[in-house]
């Protein structure tokens, strides 16, 4: 499905679908949700044996955003981070302190939901809200259990 729309996509800009563009998507749907970076997918591809360099990820990557494809996301990490974009299927991140894991929130912790009143009121004060991005910070369920095992064990 995203293959044969950037495919689309691409034919529309006069645009080739290079085996490399093909590879790099191919490598966000295979992956499905995890949070690659440009340089993780370089060494995805390099991994699988696919012969890619460095710099066309990084320009196909930039490409894939700038057509609709990817969603930039940054973590505070000093890296971008990329996902797949799904306008269905919007969602908010939770990122473990601990272990840095990437946790993706749907359903009623879906941006939408949780901002609908900041989202409405900013509408009717005349802002047009085109994105927006919620990340929250702490400890996930697994981190935390550690850390409770191991606070019984030291009393």
């Amino acid at each position: 499905m995203h293959v044969d729309a950037l495919k689309k996509e691409l034919r529309d800009r006069r645009w080739r679908m290079t085996p490399q563009r093909e590879q790099i998507l191919k490598v966000f749907i295979e992956t499905n949700s995890e949070h690659l970076g440009a340089e993780e997918v370089y060494r995805y591809l390099l991994n699988k044996r696919i012969n890619v360099s460095k710099a066309t990820v990084y320009r196909t990557v930039d490409l894939l955003v700038e057509l609709g494809f990817l969603r930039r996301l940054q973590f505070d990490e000093g890296v971008y981070r990329y996902e797949l974009v799904d306008k269905q299927n919007k969602h908010s991140h939770f990122i473990c302190n601990s272990c840095g894991k990437i946790y993706e929130l749907k359903n009623e912790l879906s941006p939408e939901f949780v901002m609908k009143e900041y989202i409405d009121l900013l509408n009717g004060n005349g802002y047009i809200v085109e994105e927006f991005d919620i990340k929250f910070r702490g400890i996930c369920p697994k981190c935390s259990e550690k850390q409770l095992k191991k606070h019984r064990k030291s009393k």
